[in-house]
This record gives structure tokens, sequence and C-alpha cells, in this order.
């Protein structure tokens, strides 16, 4: 395992310095926004333009990297995002800064689909899972850090955009300089919503509804954090140790989840962050700590529910279905984080700013419902069928067909061991 993580080092390098710039833009944006008078319901479809970017781009990078290759893309589409984040300082405009937003989830899907193949391409079947349970912390952990860039300059200034610019073309310096290419990525096949509702319904409910709910987290909880009374300091740990917790707890979630019935600790994760959101309620500005205790626990059982979601939908998929069945996912979550900043703006528009945490609350109560119905229409996989719980990264949309694949051939050789044990004793 270790000699995996050193033979990938200069990848993980530099997606950790790509991700401390994404995770400083992700919080400084909305902040800046609202300083500079937009609405709350445009700054929701600015932060929501992010997300459509990353739902269209599955469509469009892998006929590029067909065409000039993983490296060359890697390289254009890093350097767009660099040159993006400073267009947003000449023109100050929520119609511009969405376009931007749009053009920027495109180029950094490309970034993660190009680096995330290459990950797969250093790992068997033995170090997979680990390799990107390792890839999750290290880009959870620079999007976290990302945060805390934010007390460097004002945020009504010049130069955190430009801090932002600059961490993207240094992470590109060491995956450039690295003597070994990605390989090309898989191509997902789309199948339709109703396909996925029949293979799946709480699968498919739990990654749409958890975009949602992660999305306007994202891209309205530093405004909410800074209404509430928070310094920009203090919104930068805010958001931060929301992300800590999610690291975190992935893994003991997951670990539970292949234990007992995948829905139970769904259901039970989705009401403990329901009920971690809606004690926020309770909590005075003055109280920040509080607060901050409260949305570690929050987004310690929230984030680790998009794994938990592809688990329970692979647990019911054939292996000739990876393919089709990923690209649905990805489709779904990508809708739902695109709706999410949006929806959030509109309700704290018209109910005030407090109705964000209200929001996070029902979003995830109403998960954690379904999860109790679904129990009651179908019985649990036994646990020859199910497969492991794979760390993914929300928002990093290859890595779901990646830990789906990885997840699938691990299957097929499980069953193969039952069919010939049973030969043996036959």
């Amino acid at each position: 395992m270790t000699r995996t993580i050193l033979s990938a080092w200069s990848l993980l390098l530099g997606m950790a310095v790509l991700m401390l710039g994404h995770g400083l833009q992700g919080t400084l944006l909305p902040l800046r926004a609202a300083a500079e008078g937009f609405a709350l319901s445009s700054t929701g479809i600015v932060m929501s333009s992010y997300y459509l970017g990353l739902v269209v781009a599955p469509f469009i990078v892998p006929h590029f990297v067909g065409s000039v290759g993983h490296v060359r893309v890697f390289a254009a589409l890093a350097s767009l995002a660099s040159g993006i984040i400073l267009a947003h300082i000449l023109w100050v405009n929520p119609i511009v800064w969405a376009l931007l937003r749009f053009l920027t989830g495109m180029a950094l899907c490309g970034v993660y689909m190009t680096a995330e193949s290459w990950l797969n391409s250093k790992a068997d079947n033995r170090t997979r899972g680990g390799l990107f349970s390792f890839y999750m912390v290290i880009q959870t952990g620079g999007f976290a850090g990302g945060n805390f860039l934010l007390n460097l300059a004002p945020v009504n200034s010049w130069q955190l955009f430009v801090g932002v610019s600059v961490l993207f073309s240094v992470g590109l310096i060491p995956i450039l300089l690295a003597d070994n290419q990605a390989p090309p990525p898989s191509r997902p096949t789309h199948v339709g919503f109703r396909e996925l509702w029949r293979l799946s319904p709480l699968g498919l409910v739990t990654i749409f509804g958890i975009g949602i709910a992660q999305g306007g987290l994202y891209a309205m909880g530093p405004i909410w954090a800074r209404e509430f009374g928070m310094s920009v300091g203090t919104v930068s740990i805010f958001m931060a140790v929301t992300l800590i917790g999610g690291a975190l707890f992935q893994m003991p979630i997951g670990r539970l989840s292949d234990w007992m019935d995948r829905r139970i600790v769904l259901a039970a994760v989705s009401f403990g962050a329901a009920l971690a959101s809606a004690m926020v309620l309770t909590a005075q500005p003055s109280a920040e700590t509080l607060v901050l205790v409260l949305f570690f626990l929050f987004g310690g059982l929230s984030l680790p529910m998009y794994s938990l979601g592809v688990a329970h939908t692979n647990d019911f998929m054939r292996a000739d279905q990876l393919v089709g069945v990923s690209g649905a996912l990805l489709l779904a979550n990508g809708l739902g984080a695109a709706i999410g900043p949006t929806l959030t703006s509109f309700i704290m528009e018209q109910a005030g700013v407090y109705a964000f945490p209200l929001m996070l609350a029902a979003a995830h109560a109403a998960i954690g419902a379904f999860a109790l119905w679904r129990m009651t229409r179908r019985p649990a996989p036994t646990a020859a069928e199910r497969g492991p719980v794979q760390a993914i990264p929300t928002g990093s949309p290859y890595s779901t067909v990646l830990a789906q694949e990885a997840s699938a051939v691990r299957r097929e050789a499980q069953e193969e061991e039952v069919r010939q044990e049973q030969l043996e004793e036959a």
C-alpha cells in the first residue's frame, strides 16, 4: 500500500495544492458576492453554475482527451481554471460570474477525471480502495485547508483571487514533471433515471438529495455564517471543521455499513445530521464554539452519505451495468448540486438567512424517512451480495465510476471463489 502511494506522490502533491486553491475560491466567491451586494438568489445561481459545469463536462472532455491526450487536456483545463478566477476581478457581475463558474466546473471536472484515472492505473484490486481513501483525505484536507487562506487578505481585495490562480498554476508543476502519463478514462454511457429507480430507489434519492443539501452547504454556508455574526477568520474555520468531520467519519461509517443493513446506517446518519443541523437554530450568536461543534458533527454524518448511496446502489448492480449506472449517478448528483445553491438562496431570501440550517435538516430528514420506508419494501442484500463501501470524494465525478468498477471486480472475484468452493464440496 505504501509503495502504491509513493508511486503516485507527484499526482497526490499536485492535487493537494490544486484543492487548496479550490477550497479558497469556493468560500471566497460567496463572501465576495455578498460584499458586492449581490442578491441571495443571484449568489445561489452563480454558485449553482459550477455544478452545471460538472454535469456537462463528462459529455465533452473525453472527446478532447481522445484527440490530444490526457496530459495536454489536464494542463489546458488547469490553466483555464487559473485564468478564470482572475476574470472575476475584472467583471464583477452576477451573469458574468455565473458563466465563469460554469467554465470552472467544466475545467475542474476534467482535472478530476484525468487525475483519478491516473490513480486507477497505479492500483490493483488489493490496493485501489486504500489508495482512493488516501486520495479522499488529501482532497478533503486540501479543500478544508484552503478555507484558512481566507485570513491572508481582505475578502474585498484582489490578492485572494490571485492566490487561487497561483495555487492552480503551482499545482500543475509536480504533475507535469512526472515521468508517467495517465491512461484514457472510461467514457460513461448514461442510463435513464427510470432504470436507476428500478434498480435502487434509495440510491437515487440519496445521491440526488445529498447533492441538493451539500450544494447548498458549500455555496450558502459562508454567507449564513457571516450573517450569524462570525468573522471571516471564523467562517474559514466553520467550513473547514465541516469538511474535516466528513473526512474523519468517512471510513468508520463505511465499515459499519459493511457489517449491517446499509439502509439502517443511512437512516441513522441522515437523522443524526438533521438533528445536528436543527440544533443550530437554538444557538445564540455568542455560542460560536457550539455551532462549530454541531457542524463538525453534521459534516461527519452528512458527507459520508454520498459513498453510502453509491455503495447501496452497487449492492444491486450487475457487472455489465457498471458504466450506465455510474453515469446516471453522476448526473443525479450533479443535478441535485446544481439545484441546491439556487434553492437554498431562494429559501433564505424568502424566510430569512436563519432558514439555512433548517433547510439542511429537512433535506437529511427526508432521506432518512425514505430509507426507513424502503426497508419495508425490499429485504436487505446478504453479506455475500454486498460490496464494500469506497470512500468517494463528494463532487469528484470520475471517482464514482472507479469505485464502482473496483467493487464490481471484487464482487465477481468473491462470487468466483464461492463457485469454486461449491465445486470442491460437490
